[in-house]
This record gives C-alpha cells, sequence and structure tokens, in this order.
C-alpha cells in the first residue's frame, strides 16, 4: 500500500510538472466583418503599447486576414538570443470568415517564445510572460473565450521540437543567401519584395540596424505554389501562422525549414497530411531564395 501511495505521488508530481501548450488562443467570434473587427483589435492593441507593424489577406482571400504586431519590451528582448532569435519579435491575429462569423485567434506567446527562444526563454522569462498576460487584457475586450486550439506540445518540449525522427529543428535553418555586408543584404530584400519578386508581399520589416538584423515576413502569394496551395489543406483556422519569415543577420540571410515551421504551428498534421504538402517546404525555400537574390 505505502509503494503505491509513493507511486501515486510521483505520477502526481509529474502531471503537475508537465505543461501542454497550444500554438493559438481563439479570442472569439462575432457576427461582425473583419475590416470592422480588425480595426476594433489594431485599436485594442495600440490603446495598450502594442505596435501594428503590418497585416495582409493570406491567399489573396478577403474571408482570411492577418494583423501583425510587436511591443518594445519583447521586441528588444528577444534580439538579445543571438541564434536568430529576432523570429520572435512579431505576434500575430488572425481573422477567419466562416458562416456569417469572424473567428479570432492569436499565436500563443509562451509556444512562440518557448520554441524560437528555447534556453533564452528561462532567461527572459518575467518580460516573455508579462507580454502574454498583457496580450490577454489587451483583448480581453475583443472577446471572452481564449480557448487553447490547434494541438498542442509539452512545454518542455518547445526548446527542441522537431516533428519526427530525422526532421529539422530550430537550429537547422536554410541559408538564402550571403552578402558582402548587411547594409548590401537589406537594400537587395527590400528591392525584391518592392517588386514582389516570386509573386510576395512585405508584410512586415523590423530593423535593428545597431545589431546588423532584420526580420521580414513575407507574404506568398503564388496561386500555383504559394499559400493558396498549401493552408487549404493543412488548415486555414491557423491563419496566425502567416506570414512565413526571413531574417538577415549579419551578412547571411536564413529562414526557418519548412519541415520545422509548418509543423510547428501545425503540429496536429497526420503524416498523411504533411505527405499532401510535400512540396511546400521545397517550393517555399525556392520563393525565399528568389526573394534574397
Amino acid at each position: 500500500m505505502k509503494n503505491l501511495f509513493v507511486a501515486f505521488l510521483i505520477v502526481v508530481g509529474l502531471q503537475a510538472y508537465s505543461q501542454d501548450l497550444a500554438p493559438y488562443i481563439k479570442v472569439g467570434e462575432t457576427t461582425e466583418g473583419i475590416q470592422v473587427v480588425s480595426a476594433k483589435v489594431a485599436e485594442a492593441l495600440k490603446t495598450n503599447d502594442f505596435s501594428i507593424i503590418g497585416g495582409y489577406h493570406p491567399e489573396g482571400k478577403s474571408t482570411l486576414s492577418v494583423l501583425v504586431f510587436t511591443r518594445s519590451d519583447i521586441k528588444n528582448t528577444v534580439v538579445k538570443v543571438a541564434d536568430r532569435g529576432a523570429l520572435a519579435a512579431a505576434f500575430k491575429i488572425g481573422f477567419v470568415r466562416k458562416n456569417g462569423k469572424t473567428i479570432i485567434s492569436y499565436t500563443n506567446p509562451e509556444y512562440l517564445l518557448r520554441a524560437y527562444l528555447r534556453d533564452g526563454y528561462t532567461a527572459y522569462k518575467s518580460v516573455c510572460q508579462k507580454f502574454a498576460a498583457d496580450l490577454k487584457v489587451a483583448l480581453s475586450g475583443i472577446g471572452d473565450d481564449f480557448t487553447p486550439f490547434g494541438g498542442s506540445e509539452d512545454a518542455k518540449v518547445l526548446k527542441k521540437y522537431h516533428y519526427k525522427i530525422m526532421m529539422p529543428y530550430f537550429t537547422d535553418p536554410i541559408t538564402l543567401n550571403e552578402y558582402s555586408s548587411f547594409e548590401e543584404g537589406l537594400k537587395t530584400i527590400e528591392a525584391n519584395l518592392q517588386a514582389h519578386k516570386g509573386k510576395t508581399v512585405q508584410v512586415y520589416k523590423i530593423v535593428y540596424k545597431s545589431r546588423k538584423v532584420a526580420v521580414f515576413g513575407v507574404g506568398l502569394q503564388s496561386k500555383e505554389d504559394g499559400e493558396a496551395v498549401f493552408l487549404p489543406k493543412i488548415g486555414e483556422a491557423h491563419v496566425a501562422a502567416m506570414p512565413y519569415e526571413l531574417i538577415l543577420q549579419g551578412k547571411k540571410v536564413t529562414m526557418l525549414h519548412g519541415k520545422y515551421r509548418i509543423a510547428l504551428f501545425w503540429p496536429e498534421l497526420t503524416m498523411g497530411t504533411f505527405m499532401k504538402i510535400m512540396s511546400t517546404p521545397g517550393d517555399i525555400e525556392d520563393t525565399l531564395k528568389a526573394v534574397c537574390k
């Protein structure tokens, strides 16, 4: 009996220590259209010291929309993590219009920050948690649902997340190009996005000039191999995962591997569904390489 009691305590302790996190939080639903709701969300964020840095319609659909935002505390903290921590500076609100309702959701800060900052999350935990708490307060006037969705992962696993054995990690980025200087890289990428090279659109840009770091959010607008091809197959409800990012650090520009980046934001994908978008990681790589040439 004593041994059973000890075993019970161990199990309870392990359950308490384990924490599952979902990639998204649902704020709520409304009958109001995306344009009206998006304006209300933007105002709520601005009122609470968040900054809107971009927005667009994934797939070019009026029924899908994303609003991108940041805040100075999180932006200035994540860049301290030298290995592409600046990717965690941008967060997204997703809007999906379906059956006469607009569904509002956002990327779960704790999920994203644990995955992208890895050990750095522990170092800057107080800043990360305050950002997440303040964001929920800011959006509480928009909805009162705040239900996690989109699959889940153990919080402890996120810093070393990968989809399956032999699949890439955060620490396996793809190099898109290397320049003679940070300034040349920045100029090249900006010009190519302005020209919509590869049927892309610049959704947002965050530049840390003194650190020679720049992050671009890139909408993949091609009807042949862009968002219109893969999002309907893997789930438009996860629209707050978009846009895709590339990061310029010093002279080198990289992207997260598609097999990591897509799996992280669609963690419940079956291998069967993943096989339906087998070409997507390579397509995204080709598109972003074109943007960086």
